[in-house]
């Protein structure tokens, strides 16, 4: 429209401008009735809306459109006036000046209109976040889950996954050491299968060379009273070294403590006789030379081994 100046030109402009703005309050007038009727149904303090109210809203009404009726009339009167009195040329040269002064001052129409767009874009977008509000009220029915309620279920979560991370802690301490004893008890198995096969072995080179069958009894009993004794007394092996020297080695557990200790004793009889001569222990930290003293003086060899692993026993 720069640069523009026929009247009949600008008058259509200006006529369409006029009729787009007034489009755009009716329209804005529409959008704000709908919100504040949104804003009635979603709100949770609704108004209270009576008969009174209406009436003074009919009131209002009926005085806006009197006062409407009296300015139609009056547009009417000028409309009348202008057709009667048929514009001069000197008036014709002024709304001449007055519409090149509208098109000097368009740029600042543009920046109108650009506002005015702007202005409807956002207040579509608002109706159209109330309405997903709206929305999501409805999917989502009190008692709706609160930020504090969120945050203290949230530390109660991290509170509850930190017991369970202990537990599971826990758990895997105890597999590991479940998974120490099998391994152990697996090479206990395995040394007591090696053993039965030499135990089988000599039976059966017994079997050859006895012909007295009371011997694989007796043997048999033997075996079973050695196994007693060893379990009974943690005694782990036992070896000759002579006819007179007997070296004994037992595996002690305290009561305070799974931890096992080694405890060597070492027992000197009288060449030819079951005599004690003497006993010599390993493994402990106090001096048990009384209780060696008192044993082989009496000549009793269970007494000194009961005395000694008991003393054992006592000092973890």
């Amino acid at each position: 429209m720069t640069g523009v100046t026929d009247p009949a030109i600008v008058a259509a402009e200006v006529a369409s401008q006029i009729s787009f703005l007034r489009n755009l309050k009716f329209q804005y007038l529409e959008q704000k009735a709908k919100v504040q009727y949104i804003k009635t149904i979603v709100s949770d303090d609704a108004p209270n809306i009576n008969g009174d109210d209406n009436e003074r809203l009919r009131l209002v009404n009926e005085q806006k459109k009197e006062v409407l009726a009296a300015a139609k009339s009056r547009l009417a009167e000028k409309h009348a006036d202008i057709q009667h009195w048929r514009p001069s040329s000197s008036k014709v040269r002024f709304s001449l000046r007055y519409l090149r002064s509208l098109i000097f001052h368009l740029p600042d129409y543009n920046k109108a209109k650009a506002l005015t767009h702007e202005a409807s874009s956002l207040a579509t977008k608002i109706l159209d976040a109330r309405l997903k509000l709206t929305r999501l009220r409805q999917a989502h029915p009190h008692p709706r889950l609160t930020i504090p309620a969120a945050n203290a279920q949230l530390d109660s979560q991290v509170v509850e996954m930190q017991q369970l991370e202990d537990e599971l802690q826990t758990v895997s301490d105890k597999v590991e050491r479940v998974k120490e004893k099998v391994k152990q008890g697996s090479k206990e198995v395995e040394r007591l299968r090696m053993q039965r096969a030499d135990l089988d072995k000599l039976v059966k080179v017994g079997k050859d060379e006895v012909e007295d069958g009371r011997v694989l009894g007796l043997y048999d009993w033997f075996t079973a009273t050695l196994a007693l004794h060893r379990s009974l007394f943690s005694l782990e092996s036992s070896h000759s070294v002579s006819e007179n020297e007997l070296h004994l080695t037992y595996s002690i557990s305290s009561s305070s403590s799974e931890k096992k200790r080694q405890v060597a004793i070492t027992l000197l009889f009288v060449p030819n006789t079951r005599r004690l001569a003497d006993a010599q222990v390993e493994g402990l930290s106090t001096d048990v030379g009384d209780v060696v003293g008192a044993h082989v003086q009496a000549n009793d060899v269970p007494g000194l081994l009961a005395a000694v692993l008991a003393r054992a026993r006592a000092e973890g």
